[in-house]
């Protein structure tokens, strides 16, 4: 039996009835892309696994803001070029949906926009050519609270942020932090998930999640390699390890 349609969102197509049969657990994703062909081409690779269900789809900017705030979904696979010009466009989507997570396709690496991505809160960014099961991965991990990041990407984003640190004339005063948010710190660095530090701390993730948002704010940090690199660069946190190592723990696929 064909699978029922889902939400489609253009200049010219009509919204369609919402798909009720998505299994509990599953992740789901919105396309956004202009290409239709794309489109297609990646519903089918995600229609072949039992945990990814496409809910939606939108050709510009405007429809995948109705979309994201009209259907819950976890990921937003996005075009590149749809962001030519509007990066301010990031933050505003994650603010209308704090839990969704980014994913930027990219024609070809280039580090001034790799370094700004990531700093306005996308979780990964991949290649258009990138292979299904490559993709399927890369959606699975960022999901489960992960970020997708290669090693050349890693490198960028060190050395902006030490560009950063290195251009403050006068430092912030360093934040008084609890003793649960500088373990929960530790975990990070250490490379654990949001699963792991609960079980160590005998939480839950959610909790987790939330001490994570009260440092981040705290911190004037985004994510968890920023998170990382601040405390290892002001000191908040004593390791041998190096800026490489450490950002290697904390985005380790």
């Amino acid at each position: 039996m064909a699978n029922p349609p889902m939400d489609f969102f253009d200049d010219t197509a009509d919204i369609e009835t919402p798909d009720a049969s998505i299994k509990p657990g599953a992740i789901r994703v919105i396309l956004a892309d202009s290409q239709a062909i794309y489109r297609v081409g990646i519903r089918k690779v995600f229609a072949l696994e039992d945990d990814l269900r496409v809910v939606a789809q939108a050709d510009s900017l405007e429809n995948l803001r109705l979309a994201i705030e009209r259907y819950p979904s976890d990921i937003v696979l996005l075009e590149g070029s749809l962001l030519a010009g509007t990066a301010n466009i990031i933050p505003e989507l994650l603010r209308a949906a704090p839990d969704v997570k980014l994913i930027v396709q990219a024609v070809a690496a280039d580090e001034n926009q790799t370094v700004e991505l990531y700093r306005r809160g996308v979780r990964g960014i991949v290649s258009r050519s990138i292979s299904p099961d490559l993709l399927v991965r890369c959606v699975r991990r960022i999901a489960a609270g992960e970020t997708w990041i290669d090693n050349q990407s890693v490198s960028w984003v060190i050395e902006a942020y030490r560009a950063q640190a290195s251009a403050l004339v006068n430092p912030r005063s360093q934040p008084k932090l609890s003793p649960k948010e500088m373990a929960i710190i530790t975990c990070i660095t250490q490379g654990k998930r949001n699963k792991e530090i609960a079980y160590q701390l005998g939480t839950t993730e959610q909790v987790i999640k939330n001490y994570l948002r009260k440092i981040y704010d705290k911190l004037g940090v985004s994510d968890r390699l920023e998170l990382a690199l601040y405390c290892l660069h002001n000191k908040i946190i004593k390791s041998e390890a190096d800026e490489e190592v450490m950002a290697q723990k904390v985005v380790s696929k």
